[in-house]
């Protein structure tokens, strides 16, 4: 299961106790939020997109969306999300969990500057029940992010 890929990836930092594990899915920002009992804003979604040849994660807080004009600014091409089906083999989470933790290799991460509003947010950790909060300078570090970039709007 991919939330033990997490467990595992966490432990080398001597985290792993920090995953929260939910009895209900947190598989959205709603459900999340609801588990959390926080603001949905405070959830780092985190969205998968094919790239011509390659795929990217981008996390977002709860409330942002994406901007597909600031996204072509920046990537240079349409945004094509992956399809629900694909996601899991691609990235290594299934929708609903997926989160920047122990994905499968040649995947680039981006943060988006809408997270940097809060001290803390909730990222995935692999499953559609789970959760872990992290400091903005932890999600840094511990999502191997490639760039701090600005594609969404809330």
């Amino acid at each position: 299961m991919a939330i033990d890929k997490v467990k595992q990836y966490f432990k080398q930092y001597k985290l792993e106790d920090k995953i929260i594990e939910f009895d209900e899915s947190s598989a959205t920002v709603e459900l999340a939020a609801k588990a959390l009992h926080t603001e949905g804003k405070r959830i780092a979604k985190t969205m998968s997109f094919r790239l011509k040849d390659r795929f990217i994660l981008i996390i977002l807080a709860g409330d942002a969306k994406i901007s597909n004009s600031k996204y072509k600014a920046f990537f240079h091409e349409k945004a094509h999300m992956l399809k629900f089906d694909e996601v899991e083999s691609i990235i290594g989470h299934p929708p609903g969990g997926v989160c920047p933790f122990a994905i499968n290799d040649g995947i680039d991460v981006y943060l988006d500057e809408s997270l940097k509003r809060f001290k803390t947010v909730f990222p995935a950790c692999g499953s559609t029940n789970s959760a872990i909060e992290l400091t903005i300078e932890e999600l840094e570090k511990y999502s191997n992010y490639k760039e701090w970039i600005d594609v969404g709007e809330y």
